[in-house]
């Protein structure tokens, strides 16, 4: 089928936001050569989780990894090691990326076998304010540190499995009153200087099991059943935090979209990511936390390994940054931009470092992230999606992904002359002209469209 394209420049909609921010940066032993392609993305944040591979690597970000005897003096400087941290911090802020910082552990999937690091802390009290002198370390200097201001400090990942879970092996009091104890020392600490969240949800898509109940009442229930305790430990958390008056700045919460029909994920494409963020607001509002940001900072859509490198997973990705910049969403996460072995790593080639086709939708969008306003763009092929941004000095972008068939677009309400595909053989180097507004869009293939110069 044709697809028209529908553009208005002067319907400005607001800022785009940071939907391609990364998770775990790539930093492959210790280098910082390859943060540069973030740079070069306009790509403004990394989340810090399960940075370095298991155990943090035995180096990076975790608690244990930067403080690593509990029983020792947490207001004595000698306590901390935060020399490989440091390293990974002074890359990004070297190549303008701001951590998000993770202040927790990084998952154990073996767990069953033996846990080491997800049980709840001895102390709460000190584990909280452990973690306030990695913030005076990173943003006041403390311990010959450094003044990274950085902003974004979620309280752990994950902990809803509780027993049965590789991220935390308490029950969910336990989990709420770290949440608690470490959320109002840190404000209370650091005010508005920093900004501090959790609880990284794992499962938001349970709210399909009970749609009504969270917001959806146009949704036909689906899904597993035992998918619905993950929504109601979102509920139980929101209630407890509310009744104790704890600070959220943002809440966080994760999306793994299924793509082989697994009757185990609930998610199913870009459009139910984007019903989830409805689940996500529905409890904001109704426990009082609506000035509050909510962050999808964990997603992958493309994640299966026949998807590595092809089109697809860059036209995908492409859809859900597009799809979720028209929700409440404030950023989201990409899990991950590491150069390593993982089927969720779909940036860069694991043997010769080189980026992949995901890369280049991101850079893509990072254009539009450039040029800083949303203006209107519409498409009328339920396959194609459509984002177009403007500056204040009347440069234009346009951002296509086709998720579908080869279809000819046809613009109208703004021209552009040629255009720049991303897909196994292209990665926005090389320009195709566009003929009295109208071009071939190739199946799974994104597109950017602009008179901005580029190199």
């Amino acid at each position: 089928m044709d697809t028209t394209v529908r553009l208005d420049f002067s319907r400005r909609l607001g800022r785009v936001r940071a939907m391609h921010a990364v998770g775990q940066p790539p930093f492959p032993h210790m280098s910082p050569d390859y943060l540069h392609y973030l740079t070069e993305a306009h790509i403004p944040y990394s989340r810090l989780h399960d940075v370095g591979g298991m155990f943090g690597g035995n180096m990076y970000v975790d608690i244990p990894n930067v403080f690593r005897d509990f029983s020792a003096n947490e207001y004595d400087p000698a306590s901390y090691d935060f020399g490989f941290t440091d390293e990974l911090l002074k890359a990004l802020d070297k190549n303008g990326v701001k951590p998000i910082y993770r202040l927790g552990v990084t998952i154990e999937n073996f767990f069953e076998i033996r846990a080491y690091r997800i049980f709840p802390p001895a102390d709460y009290g000190k584990w909280a304010r452990i973690c306030e002198h990695i913030i005076r370390h990173y943003n006041e200097g403390w311990a010959g540190g450094f003044h990274f201001g950085i902003e974004y400090w979620e309280i752990w990942n994950e902990p809803e499995d509780g027993p049965g879970s590789g991220m935390w092996r308490g029950t969910d009091l336990e989990f709420f009153r770290l949440y608690e104890v470490a959320s109002k020392h840190l404000k209370e600490t650091f005010g508005d200087a920093v900004k501090v969240g959790g609880y990284a949800s794992c499962g938001l898509d349970g709210a399909f099991q009970n749609p009504a109940a969270f917001g959806l009442p146009e949704i036909a229930p689906r899904g597993k059943t035992y998918r619905y305790y993950f929504a109601q430990y979102a509920e139980k958390f929101f209630r407890y935090i509310s009744e104790r008056d704890c600070p959220l700045d943002f809440f966080s919460w994760h999306c793994y979209i299924n793509t082989d029909d697994n009757p185990a994920w609930h998610c199913r494409n870009v459009e139910d990511a984007a019903l989830l963020s409805r689940v996500a607001d529905h409890l904001l509002q109704k426990y009082g936390y609506g000035g509050a940001e909510q962050h999808l900072n964990e997603w992958n859509n493309a994640w299966q390994l026949e998807h590595r490198g092809t089109a697809y997973a860059a036209a995908a990705a492409a859809a859900m940054m597009i799809t979720m910049q028209n929700t409440r969403t404030e950023l989201l996460c990409y899990y991950d931009a590491r150069i390593g072995e993982s089927c969720f790593g779909g940036m860069f080639n694991p043997l010769n470092y080189k980026p992949l086709p995901v890369y280049y939708a991101f850079k893509a969008f990072g254009e539009l992230y450039a040029l800083g306003t949303q203006v209107f763009a519409g498409s009328d092929n339920k396959n194609v999606y459509a984002l177009a941004a403007a500056n204040e000095d009347g440069e234009r972008a346009l951002l296509l992904a086709n998720t579908g068939e080869d279809t000819a677009v046809t613009l109208l309400g703004g021209a552009f002359d040629r255009f720049y595909p991303v897909d196994e053989t292209h990665d926005l180097t090389s320009a195709e002209p566009i003929a009295n507004g109208r071009f071939l869009l190739k199946k799974n293939q994104t597109a950017l469209l602009t008179d901005r110069p580029r190199p």
